[in-house]
């Protein structure tokens, strides 16, 4: 990653996934698996991480929004789309609440890339960014 994009990452409090992104890292990554299940495995990680507090799902848009427990302070959206079946795209949305700086330092990234390596371990990982 060049310096450019490691000081545009430390100065905000906020980063997403999506299909093209610069970083390879925050691009959508792709599952062999159903919606449903994608739903269900991304529900019992978060319920059973001591880190991570599942404050609402809703199962038919494929949407969670959670809360961390450790750290600064942050609210994130986890979406599950299913793409076609057993192809499933889980996306994130992290927002940090800094309460003195307008930026986070890079955390709000290093916690999407915690939760993907999290569900890689749960889930068969097809790719990232495979549709764009």
């Amino acid at each position: 990653m060049s310096v450019w994009n490691k000081l545009k990452y430390a100065l905000t409090n906020h980063c997403e996934t999506k299909e093209h992104h610069e970083d390879e890292q925050l691009r959508s990554r792709y599952y062999k698996t159903t919606g449903a299940n994608a739903i269900k495995v991304v529900k019992e990680l978060i319920a059973s991480s001591a880190e991570y507090e599942l404050l609402s799902v809703s199962e038919e848009r494929g949407e969670f929004s959670v809360a961390t427990r450790r750290g600064k302070k942050a609210f994130i959206v986890i979406t599950v789309i299913s793409v076609r079946p057993f192809e499933t795209a889980i996306d994130f949305s992290v927002t940090t609440d800094t309460k003195v700086l307008p930026f986070d330092f890079g955390w709000s990234r290093r916690v999407i890339i915690d939760l993907y390596e999290k569900i890689d371990k749960r889930l068969p990982y097809i790719g990232s960014g495979i549709h764009g």
